[in-house]
């Protein structure tokens, strides 16, 4: 798990970036619904850890006069009616600081004055939430220093959203055994999916199957909606149906990774439903599984993913099926299944990726893609998943029945 120490490290290193300027991450609302699962934004999670707290804020005001006030949380007021609905919340009180770790608890009806008090002090505030799309509504920091501003003659608002992205690149210690855990939890899934692949089996059976091994091995469910996708469904990158029967002689495409404290794997693997790879299956199976382990084989610090992608597609585009490989070649992996790290910039050591090159070809109901979970080491890379069967004949091995 992570320490409160560690949050107060990321939290501190968020202050200094800032300078003089006041900064503000929301953890976002809840619909309140019982079908759905609410989760903070991972940048105020990643703060805070808290992940029971919907329309809360986390203040930055480095400049604060009053040292335990330079890092301030507001959370909602309670509601003893909705606590008898939803759980029971602690007070603003000495248990709640030391839960967190941060002095300056507020309620969020206290943060108009606040604010009033820091546009006395400071006349600029910058955004550290992600920006938003041409087509999408300002985030939530931008509105509320327009307010600010509008209301303060001379304030400024400055652009520091590429902050926390460029922290959460590089994961720590307890972050990357986290991840992991959920990699093992996911090993133990996987190997009751290969054993359970079979003709006539059905897609949500198989998706089933899996998320029974994460949850028996310790994980929380899934990091993601888990594709499980036979035929030519292997050949759909996001295929979410997975309600299909596996055919006799087709591969199964299967996508997915164990949720644990916070943190998620990323696995594919595309398995035979008989059990054994027919001669076309294996020449494009082992195509991706050379550019593959190429791609893997050239990670380390510095090298950047578009720089991994051309290795991959350079070797499936010479076996003539360059326009087959559809996507890139993968992505940062940590709170987020794509984790939000800001730009393709040069790999650190602690960085956590995806690898996961692959050839889609539905003119022949064929789609093969095979992802790892690497870690960036100071040398190098380590495979989080390389227990996880991958090669033609160790994956006909595990699904011997």
């Amino acid at each position: 798990m992570v320490s409160l120490k560690e949050y107060a490290s990321r939290r501190a290193k968020v202050s200094k970036a800032l300078k003089s300027a006041a900064g503000i991450v929301f953890a976002g609302t809840s619909s309140g619904e019982l079908d759905s699962t609410w989760r903070p934004h991972a940048h105020f999670e990643y703060l805070t850890g808290l992940t029971n707290e919907p329309g809360a804020m986390l203040l930055f005001d480095p400049k604060n006069p009053v040292k335990t006030r330079r890092e301030m949380l507001f959370l909602l007021p309670r509601d003893p009616e909705v606590e008898q609905w939803d759980g029971l919340r602690k007070s603003l009180g000495s248990d709640l600081r030391t839960e967190t770790g941060i002095t300056a608890l507020f309620r969020t009806r206290s943060l108009a004055m606040v604010l009033s008090d820091i546009a006395s002090r400071t006349n600029t505030f910058a955004t550290l939430m992600p920006k938003a799309g041409v087509n999408s509504s300002i985030s939530e920091d931008v509105a509320l220093w327009n307010k600010v501003v509008e209301r303060n003659p001379g304030c400024a608002i400055v652009d520091a959203s590429g902050v926390i992205p460029a922290l959460r690149s590089v994961k720590s210690s307890s972050e990357i055994k986290m991840i992991q855990s959920a990699v093992d939890f996911t090993a133990r899934g996987f190997a009751d999916a290969m054993q359970f692949v079979a003709p006539g089996i059905n897609e949500y059976k198989v998706q089933a199957t899996l998320e029974h091994g994460y949850a028996m091995a310790g994980g929380r469910g899934s990091a993601f909606p888990p594709i499980v996708g036979g035929g030519l469904n292997s050949t759909v990158l996001h295929y979410k149906e997975n309600d299909q029967d596996l055919v006799a002689g087709d591969l199964v495409c299967i996508d997915s990774g164990a949720f644990h404290a916070g943190y998620g794997a990323d696995i594919s693997r595309t398995v035979p439903v008989s059990g054994k790879f027919s001669k076309r299956q294996k020449e494009v199976y082992e195509i991706v599984l050379k550019a593959e382990q190429a791609a893997i084989k050239a990670v380390k610090p510095g090298v950047t993913l578009g720089e991994l992608d051309a290795i991959a597609r350079t070797i499936i585009t010479k076996a003539g099926f360059g326009e087959y490989f559809i996507h890139s070649i993968g992505h940062h992996l940590g709170l987020e299944t794509h984790d939000t790290c800001g730009p393709m910039a040069p790999l650190k050591k602690g960085a956590v990726i995806t690898i996961e090159p692959g050839i889609y070809l539905p003119q022949e109901a064929l789609g093969v893609r095979i992802e790892d979970d690497i870690e960036v080491t100071a040398t190098g890379y380590k495979n989080l998943s390389k227990a996880i069967p991958k090669s033609v004949s160790a994956i006909e091995k595990a699904m011997a029945k």
